[in-house]
């Protein structure tokens, strides 16, 4: 694990963001991902593998990156979360996503949508008039002029740290019994 000491959380965690876990957890874990995003993948399974082990002790948070140049249907996957989020089903459509990263075509997302339990004639309204997109991008420009600068990225309290997704579940260990021990 190493902490990159010249990066720190530029936006704090607000009612905008997606989160999972107590507000008044000792350790908050952002991650900045894409859904198309092989290593984004990884840390999606590494955060999920955390999520069942330390969820009482542990917020976590997903904030959109998605490298439109690099990974073409990375926007549009963002957001179908977005709408799913609208519906309350935010973490169910994420999931679908990061392990479904080879099928994010309108069709596929629809199929996801459908699979969660969204309403679907609200879904495809959303989705046909690109309601989330504009601010997805806000978000990933300020982000990018925050020091964001590619995916995965990820900030354990406020700090970020460069690891592997392997790494992730120990260092917010590391940091749990430093905070609790």
């Amino acid at each position: 694990m190493s902490q990159t000491d010249s990066i720190m959380l530029a936006v704090p965690v607000n009612e905008s963001d997606h989160v999972r876990g107590p507000t008044n957890a000792s350790v908050t874990v952002v991650n900045y991902g894409d859904y198309q995003c092989p290593g984004c993948q990884s840390t999606h399974r590494s955060t999920e593998k955390m999520a069942r082990e330390l969820l009482d002790r542990v917020r976590l948070v997903h904030r959109h990156f998605p490298l439109v140049k690099n990974h073409p249907r990375a926007l549009r996957a963002a957001e179908a979360a977005e709408a799913a989020a609208a519906q309350g089903k935010f973490w169910e459509m994420h999931r679908l996503l990061y392990l479904r990263p080879n099928k994010l075509g309108d069709r596929d997302l629809r199929r996801y949508g459908k699979e969660v339990g969204l309403e679907l004639e609200r879904f495809d309204r959303e989705m046909a008039s690109g309601i989330y997109a504009d601010q997805i991008l806000k978000d990933f420009y300020f982000s990018l002029n925050h020091g964001i600068t590619g995916t995965p990225t990820t900030f354990i309290n406020g700090v970020r740290y460069a690891m592997s997704a392997v790494e992730l579940v120990m260092a917010v260990k590391a940091c749990l019994n430093e905070r609790e021990g």
